[in-house]
C-alpha cells in the first residue's frame, strides 16, 4: 500500500514550481538559482499564502540568534534576491507584497501537490523521482493538449469574460501568449507554436460577440519576451493575458496556465490540467459539448455541431500538419515550399484530414501571389482552390479554407459574387480571423465601397494589432481613397513594428507621391529596394514617381531595364503598364494591361481604384477592361 504525505512536496505559483523537499526552484521549467536563506524564506512564505508574515516571525523561524549583526539588512537583501529570481518587483508585486514595518505577504495563488510515497518495503525502483519526471519532459502530442486547452478555454471564458462587464468597446480582448515549450529539444518549437495557434483558433471561432482574441502573428511577437504584462497589454490592446507552459512525463500531460488582468497585473486564476495520453482523442466531442454547456452559450444547431464534431486525427499526421503551419508562417518562398511538403505528407497519413488540406490551400494561394519558378500563378491558384474545396468537403466549418477559397476566386478567377459569399462565411465561422477581414477589405475597395473597406481593414487590425502587412494593406486602401495623409500614418506604424518591411516603405513612398512630396518618396523607394535592387514592382512605382515629378528620362531608364531584364515580359506586364500610364503613353499602357488581364494578374483586382491608373480614366478601354474583370464601371469619382 502507498501512503500520501500530509505536507505538500511541490507548490506552484504563476510559472514557477518549488520542490520543498529537494530545495529546487523552477520557472517555466528551467532551473532558477536560489539557495540558502533566500530559498528558505520563499518556502516559508509560500506555506503561508495570503497571510502577512512578520519580520519577527521570519527571524525566529529562519535566523538563529547571532547569525547576522544587522538582521534587517540581511532580510532586505534576502527578499531582493527572491524578487530578482522570480522577476518580481516591490513597486508592482506579483508574488511578494511588502507591508511597511510589518513584514511580507505572498499574494500569488498557490497550488499544492502531494505525491504518493511507497510504503516501507516497497520496490524503490518503481518510485518516480522528480528529476526523472523532469527529464521526461518532451513535446506534447496534440490531442491531449487540445482537450486540456478546450477545458481551460471554457473555464476562462465563463469565469472571466462571459460573466464580467464588457468594456466600452463592447468586447473583452484576450491575448494568448505562446505556450512555453518545456522539451529539452529546441527543434520542437513548431509544436508549442502550433498548440498556441490551435488555442487561438478554438477561442476565436467560438463566435462570442463579447470576446475578441488577438491573432497569432501579433501574439507571437511576445515569444520569449521579458516585457511586463502591462506593456504587453498596451501593445496588443487587451484586457487579459493568458500564459502557460506544457509538460509531458511518461504518458501523463500537464498544462499550467494562468490568467492575468492587465490593468493591475492581478493573477485572477491559475490552474494545472493533467491528462492521460490514452484514448484522449475519443473524448474531444464530449469535452466540446461540455464546454458549450459550461460557458452557457446559446448555440444554434449548426454552431453546436461545429463545436462538437472535431474528429480524432492520427498523431503523426497532426505533427506533420503543425510543421507545415510552422513553415507557412515564415511567409517566404522557401517556407511555402517546405510547408507544402509537410501538408502533403499529413494528407498521405490521413486522406480525410481537412485541416491539412486547408493548410495546403493557404500555402498555394500565397505562393501563387509571388513571382516564382517552383509554382507559377497559373499552377498554384488552381491547386489552392482544389485543396480548399477538399478541405470544405471534409469539414465546412474551417474559416481558413473558406478564406483561401475566397482569395483565389477574387484574385485569380474574378468571381466577385462567389468570393464575397466565401468571405462572409469565413467571418461568420470565425469573426476574429484577421486575414479574412484583411482580404475582404480589398474586395470591398475593389467594388468601390471604400468606407466599408476601411472599416473592415481596421477590424483586421483590432484582431492582429502588430501585423505590419495589415497596416500596410490599410495604407494602400487609404491611397485608393485619396487619403494620403492617413496612408502615411498607417505605413509609418507598420515600419514601427518592422523597420525593414519593404512593402511598407513602398506604400509610404506612394503616399508621399500622392502628396507630391517627391524627395521624401525617393528616400522611401530606395529603402524599399534595399532587399532587392531589381524588384520590378518597386521599380515600376519608382519610375511612376519620376514621371509625375517631371523627370521622365529617369522613368524611361527604368522602363528599358525592365524590358531588357525580364526573362518573361508577361511577368512584368502590370509594372510596364504602370510606367507607360505615368508617362502618358496610353496605347502602350493598355497593351501591357491587356497582357496582365490575360494572365489573371492579382493587380487587376484594384485596377479601378488604384492611383497608378487614374490617368487612364475617360479612355473607353478603361471601362471595357473593368467590365471584363467584373468591376464596377468608372464614373470618374470614388464613392
Amino acid at each position: 500500500m502507498a501512503r500520501v504525505s500530509h505536507s505538500p512536496r511541490i507548490v506552484r505559483f504563476g510559472p514557477c514550481e518549488l520542490d520543498l523537499r529537494e530545495g529546487d526552484l523552477y520557472k517555466n521549467g528551467l532551473t532558477v538559482k536560489l539557495h540558502g536563506q533566500p530559498l528558505q524564506v520563499l518556502a516559508f512564505l509560500v506555506k503561508h499564502p495570503g497571510v502577512v508574515v512578520s519580520r519577527e516571525e521570519l527571524r525566529q523561524e529562519l535566523w538563529p540568534r547571532g547569525t547576522f549583526v544587522d538582521f534587517d539588512q540581511g532580510l532586505n537583501t534576502t527578499i531582493n534576491k527572491i524578487r530578482e529570481a522570480l522577476g518580481d518587483s516591490a513597486e508592482s508585486p506579483r508574488f511578494i507584497e511588502t507591508h511597511a514595518r510589518r513584514g511580507y505577504r505572498f499574494i500569488a495563488p498557490v497550488r499544492e501537490e502531494r505525491l504518493e510515497e511507497p510504503s516501507p518495503g516497497a520496490d524503490p525502483t518503481k518510485k518516480e523521482t522528480v528529476s526523472a519526471r523532469r527529464g521526461q519532459a518532451h513535446f506534447l502530442i496534440a490531442a491531449a493538449t487540445l482537450v486540456a486547452l478546450l477545458v481551460l478555454a471554457g473555464y476562462v471564458v465563463r469565469q472571466y469574460f462571459v460573466t464580467r462587464a464588457s468594456p466600452a468597446g463592447g468586447k473583452v480582448m484576450l491575448a494568448i501568449l505562446p505556450f512555453v515549450n518545456l522539451s529539452d529539444d529546441t527543434g520542437q518549437e513548431y509544436f508549442s507554436d502550433g498548440l498556441t495557434e490551435e488555442m487561438i483558433t478554438q477561442l476565436g471561432s467560438a463566435d462570442l460577440k463579447r470576446l475578441g482574441v488577438i491573432a497569432r502573428s501579433s501574439a507571437m511577437k511576445y515569444k520569449n519576451t521579458h516585457e511586463d504584462v502591462q506593456q504587453i497589454g498596451r501593445g496588443l490592446g487587451v484586457d487579459y493575458v493568458l500564459e502557460g507552459s506544457v509538460r509531458r512525463a511518461g504518458d501523463r500531460v500537464r498544462i499550467s496556465a494562468q490568467l492575468i488582468q492587465v490593468k493591475d497585473r492581478t493573477h485572477l486564476w491559475a490552474k494545472d490540467y493533467d491528462g492521460n495520453m490514452r484514448d484522449i482523442l475519443a473524448l474531444q466531442s464530449k469535452v466540446a459539448g461540455a464546454i458549450a454547456q459550461e460557458i452557457e452559450l446559446k448555440l444554434t444547431p449548426e454552431e453546436h455541431a461545429r463545436l462538437t464534431s472535431r474528429l480524432a486525427v492520427d498523431p503523426e499526421a497532426y505533427e506533420l500538419y503543425l510543421k507545415g503551419r510552422y513553415f507557412w508562417n515564415k511567409r517566404t518562398e522557401d517556407g511555402y515550399l517546405k510547408a507544402i511538403g509537410y501538408f502533403q505528407q499529413a494528407i498521405v497519413r490521413n486522406p480525410k484530414y481537412a485541416q491539412a488540406y486547408a493548410g495546403l490551400a493557404d500555402t498555394y494561394a500565397l505562393l501563387g501571389s509571388l513571382a516564382n519558378l517552383e509554382a507559377p500563378r497559373d499552377e498554384a491558384m488552381p491547386k489552392a482552390k482544389a485543396a480548399a474545396l477538399n478541405a470544405l468537403h471534409l469539414d465546412d466549418s474551417l474559416a481558413e479554407a473558406h478564406t483561401s477559397l475566397a482569395f483565389v476566386m477574387m484574385q485569380y478567377e474574378w468571381d466577385w459574387h462567389g468570393s464575397e459569399q466565401e468571405f462572409r462565411r469565413a467571418l461568420q465561422l470565425n469573426p476574429n480571423y484577421a486575414t479574412a477581414h484583411q482580404w475582404y477589405a480589398i474586395w470591398l475597395m475593389a467594388q468601390r465601397k471604400n468606407s466599408q473597406a476601411l472599416e473592415e481593414a481596421f477590424r483586421a487590425q483590432q484582431s492582429d494589432p502588430l501585423s505590419p502587412i495589415i497596416k500596410t494593406d490599410t495604407a494602400q486602401l487609404l491611397e485608393c481613397s485619396n487619403d494620403y495623409a492617413k496612408a502615411v500614418q498607417q505605413a509609418q506604424r507598420a515600419l514601427e513594428i518592422d523597420p525593414n518591411f519593404s512593402l511598407a516603405h513602398l506604400y509610404l513612398a506612394d503616399a508621399y507621391v500622392g502628396k507630391q512630396d517627391y524627395p521624401a518618396a525617393t528616400a522611401e523607394f530606395q529603402k524599399a529596394l534595399a532587399p532587392d535592387k531589381g524588384d520590378p514592382w518597386v521599380l515600376s512605382h519608382f519610375a511612376r514617381s519620376y514621371a509625375l515629378a517631371g523627370e521622365p528620362h529617369k522613368s524611361e531608364v527604368i522602363l528599358r531595364d525592365l524590358l531588357k531584364g525580364a526573362k518573361n515580359q508577361n511577368d512584368v506586364a502590370t509594372e510596364l503598364g504602370t510606367i507607360y500610364a505615368a508617362l502618358g503613353k496610353n496605347d502602350q499602357a493598355f497593351f501591357w494591361l491587356e497582357k496582365a488581364y490575360e494572365h489573371h494578374s492579382g493587380s487587376m483586382v484594384l485596377f479601378g481604384v488604384s492611383p497608378e491608373y487614374r490617368s487612364l480614366r475617360g479612355d473607353p478601354r478603361f471601362n471595357d477592361l473593368l467590365h471584363r474583370v467584373g468591376l464596377p464601371a468608372d464614373n470618374s469619382s470614388i464613392q
